[in-house]
């Protein structure tokens, strides 16, 4: 229900809309009509009749008028209540300058590093992936970017890059939000596990060897050995000789110490005096004589694992002094072990810059690193890396690298962009930055951030100083600086530059919009949308342009466009604040509830208002729903495949039950549909962290291992929450990572067993709706079409609306096309987000109602690549082979997708053109370096050049 006073206003001009004098004038020419009917009656009837009945038609127009006038009102002041700040102005949007890696020619970048990262050295592949790392971080999906990672750490050679990495790694799945862990505990994984990490040495297959962590104490007991009596001090008898240290003697065998190095033996064997002494003064050398003592027991055992730390600290200082390096080595790797949290990192780390102790510095770093993000919030520990001394004292002792300070500088950026601490990082990132790529990357950010701060001079600077190392991206942000600083004509000149020099892509368009006006302006921001429909900036311009002219009904719509395939806080944002302007109450709540989900500090009306207390002052003015109504405008919303509205729906659950686990839960998979993944994860980690059991407990853990890519430790975790109790979250866990691989019928039927059992478990229509959808896709893979049929059928019956995809599937497969058609008519009659339906009906038609529906489908969605490559092929059959080539082109240079690219590939092969058919192949395995086709693809088309070569 829409408490809205003029519901069926909405389409006029939202000040008319609010003014009753306007829309209820009174009609001059009806009241004369009226008047002069009654007149007649009245003349002949009685005196007067005509000015009574008049005055009574007035007052009774008047006093209705007045009651509307008084709702009008009050209409007007529930509008300025809610909207304090007025409505968005065209002039105040800018789109933000993105603070990553940004290729004009993406496709040949993706290449390019695809290349350098296969013909390196092996020692070099651990830095070719960070680059990876570096351009796949502007991209949506974060997978790629986890993928490299893992890469850069398989093949990190030495200590400090594995900490840095391994604590990356974690830092990804930000486990530092999850209740009761601990920052170095370990997952199991070896390629995270903190000690391994502390292991020097190439070994790229070590990170799929079972965790040091993992073996028994007995199996360390039996390594660590025996010392016995051997630690006891040589006794008189044994002894050839005495160090004296203040009024005691340590005595030692003379052999033994001169072991040690070759200062020791020099000064007990060569041609210095107490080489001829059994008594040597020791006291001016900075030990005490339990610290002798110790020495004089390594030199026998070769073991400090007994001492007490500040006796290992005294060896330490002792073997620097004396170059004793294998005392040295032994002093820093037990050190190193001792080290376990904050409060022993500090401590420890002055030792370890001072004796420049390798081990014991990377295992200070490691705690500091695996406690981010609330170590940077730690003034003590940032000490130790935001000064120019710092990094000096980091780099004495081999830990001061771009890779240590680019992640550092990351999560600073996150956390707050405009700080100290944030620009500090980065100047030390530029110290360290050395490679091309290296330096383009950090004086792009440096520019990203003096652009947030206002320092507009010092932003055209670094942006400068990024275009000229080759980024040429960071000249967007060399004009916008320059726009700042009230040079408009000149960063529109740039602009032009730039279109003419490169070939043009959207965000160039983009740009150049904020330097011009009028019908110039529209023609860039209509280019921009033509080129990379992706970009947010465009509609919402020229959505609030729509509400300066008082169309907030085609502005709404303008923001549908975006919203029905790219949902961002900020879109959401808008549409809110248009229906408010609408007295859509209930609509503006829906959006900034969904918006909560995505980024629940947001600000609305440019930072002016928190959006929580937007939600509270909306809730007064919208329809009110108890625990049991919004479960049932769950359902209603979840089976017409309505996402946004099925979000806020769980906010306002979960407003009212916030330890709810199974609410959070049902938040993420919504937010993954959405392909919002880091918020998906944050609330599968409060569904973690709330969770009343802990089997439950064991299944949302088990979700995040398999959400980030670790596939074998999820299904860890669903057999080990089954083994405690047996539930459908368990059962549907295992069965969804099983089938996510090319099963073979055997496992297939282990599948259907295990969904079989979470049908049995108790849960909600929505959660077993998808599991008979799965089982239902499971039976079509094993060609048991009756029971697919029955699965489809029965999850439609609990309004698992997706299900009408499956069984139309079923239909055709029994060559039953028009059943199959009609399935996927009522999927898009009944949702809301309905591109992938037009899709999937096209298989189900002929040539021209397909092309019909896939041109709907890139019309609602253009992210969707099924659609360019159908076209595509159709051109091809019709040897119209350069109007195939553009048409997936179009799509590639706003979604470099690995389909795409391998099927362009593809068709330069069959017309010769074997220089691109590497090009487009080289990127795709960037992208996925396993796909066996697009490999194959590649090596042919390498041999093909070769020869052409010759």
């Amino acid at each position: 229900m829409q408490h809205n006073i003029f519901t069926t206003m909405r389409s006029l001009k939202l000040i008319d809309g609010c003014k009753g004098t306007q829309i209820y004038a009174l009609n001059p020419s009806n009241t004369t009509i009226t008047g002069g009917g009654g007149g007649g009656g009245g003349v002949g009837g009685g005196g007067g009749g005509v000015g009574e009945k008049l005055l009574h038609h007035l007052h009774d127009h008047l006093g209705v008028n007045t009651a509307r006038y008084k709702s009008n009102q009050n209409c007007q002041a529930v509008v300025d209540t809610l909207l304090p700040h007025g409505l968005p102005k065209a002039d105040l949007l800018e789109p933000q300058i993105e603070p990553y890696l940004k290729s004009v020619n993406f496709v040949e970048t993706l290449a390019d590093v695809y290349r350098r990262t296969a013909n390196c050295p092996q020692f070099e592949k651990s830095e070719a992936y960070l680059e990876q790392c570096a351009i796949f971080r502007g991209l949506p999906d974060p997978k790629l970017f986890r993928r490299s990672l893992r890469s850069a750490r398989q093949h990190a050679v030495d200590a400090h890059s594995k900490v840095v990495i391994s604590a990356w790694l974690k830092y990804e799945r930000r486990e530092d939000e999850l209740i009761g862990t601990s920052a170095m505990e370990c997952c199991g994984r070896n390629v995270e596990c903190p000690k391994a990490a502390l292991v020097s040495g190439y070994n790229p297959e070590s990170v799929y060897d079972p965790c040091v962590c993992s073996r028994t104490p007995q199996e360390d007991v039996d390594d660590e050995g025996s010392v016995g009596d051997e630690e006891c001090s040589t006794s008189e008898e044994d002894g050839d000789m005495s160090f004296c240290i203040g009024e005691e003697e340590v005595r030692c065998v003379r052999y033994n110490i001169a072991g040690l190095s070759r200062p020791f033996k020099a000064m007990l064997y060569g041609s210095f005096v107490e080489s001829r002494r059994e008594r040597i003064n020791f006291s001016h050398n900075g030990i005490s004589p339990e610290g002798m003592r110790a020495a004089e027991i390594f030199s026998r055992t070769k073991k400090v694992d007994s001492f007490d730390p500040k006796i290992v600290l005294e060896l330490l200082s002792l073997a620097n002094k004396f170059c004793c390096e294998e005392m040295k080595s032994a002093c820093d790797v037990h050190l190193a072990s001792l080290v376990g949290d904050i409060e022993s990192a500090m401590l420890f780390i002055e030792y370890g810059l001072e004796e420049t102790a390798y081990l014991l510095v990377a295992a200070c770093l490691q705690v500091f690193l695996r406690e981010l993000p609330n170590s940077l919030n730690n003034p003590n520990v940032v000490k130790f890396f935001c000064s120019v001394e710092a990094r000096k004292r980091l780099a004495v002792v081999g830990h001061a690298s771009f890779l240590l300070f680019y992640f550092l500088s990351q999560i600073a950026m996150e956390d707050d962009m405009k700080s100290n601490t944030t620009v500090m990082l980065l100047e030390r990132l530029g110290e360290c930055a050395t490679s091309s790529w290296q330096k383009q990357l950090v004086n792009h950010l440096l520019g990203c951030v003096m652009l947030e701060r206002n320092e507009y001079k010092d932003a055209q600077h670094w942006f400068q100083a990024s275009a000229e190392a080759g980024h040429v991206y960071s000249l967007v942000g060399f004009a916008r600086a320059k726009y700042r600083r009230g040079h408009k004509f000149s960063a529109y000149k740039q602009m032009n530059s730039l279109i003419s020099d490169y070939t043009p892509v959207g965000w160039m368009y983009q740009e150049r919009s904020l330097y011009c006006l009028g019908k110039e302006k529209m023609m860039d921001l209509n280019t921009a949308t033509e080129l990379d429909p992706t970009l947010s900036f465009p509609y919402m311009y020229r959505a609030v342009l729509m509400v300066e002219d008082k169309k907030i009904g085609a502005a709404i719509s303008e923001i549908n466009k975006i919203i029905g395939f790219k949902v961002s806080a900020e879109c959401l944002a808008l549409r809110a604040w248009f229906s408010i302007a609408m007295e859509d109450y209930d609509g503006a709540l829906r959006d900034v509830r969904a918006l909560l989900t995505l980024e629940p500090n947001y600000m609305m009306f440019n930072g002016k208002m928190p959006a929580d207390q937007l939600v509270e002052l909306l809730r007064h003015h919208a329809q009110q729903w108890n625990q049991a109504d919004c479960w049932m405008q769950l359902y209603d919303r979840w089976s017409s495949v309505d996402d946004i509205g099925s979000l806020a729906v769980v906010h306002q659950m979960l407003a009212n039950d916030p330890g709810r686990s199974l609410l959070w839960f049902r938040q993420s998979l919504l937010l993954l549909r959405l392909n919002s993944q880091k918020a998906a994860m944050r609330s599968l980690r409060l569904a973690r962290n709330y969770s009343s059991s802990e089997h439950e407990r064991l299944v949302y853990e088990g979700w995040i291992l398999y959400d980030t890519g670790h596939r074998e430790e999820a299904l860890a975790k669903a057999e080990e929450s089954i083994s405690i109790q047996r539930s459908f979250e368990a059962f549907f866990l295992k069965a969804y990572a099983l089938a996510d691989s090319s099963l073979d019928s055997e496992s297939s039927l282990y599948v259907i067993e295990l969904l079989e059992e979470a049908l049995k478990c108790p849960s909600d229509g929505l959660r077993k709706g998808q599991a008979l959808n799965n089982l239902g896709s499971v039976y079509v893979d094993c060609e048991n079409l009756d029971r697919a049929r029955v699965c489809y059928i029965n999850a439609l019956t609990i309004k698992h609306t997706r299900a009408h995809q499956g069984l139309a599937r079923v239909y055709h497969l029994k060559n039953q096309r028009k059943h199959a058609y009609d399935e996927m008519t009522k999927l898009i009659e009944k949702a809301r987000n309905n591109a992938s339906a037009y899709e999937k009906r096209s298989e189900y038609c002929d040539r021209d109602m397909a092309k019909n529906d896939l041109s709907m489908a890139t019309q609602l969605d253009p992210l969707r690549t099924y659609p360019y490559r159908y076209r595509a092929a159709v051109l091809m059959d019709d040897h119209k082979e350069a109007e195939a080539i553009a048409e997936l082109t179009k799509a590639i240079t706003f979604k470099p997708d690995l389909q795409l690219l391998h099927l362009r590939a593809a068709f330069h092969d069959s017309m010769g053109d074997f220089v691109s058919t590497l090009r487009d192949s080289e990127a795709a395995l960037c992208l996925d370096p396993s796909h066996a086709d697009t490999l194959e693809l590649c090596n042919k088309a390498q041999e093909r050049c070769n020869e052409q070569q010759k």
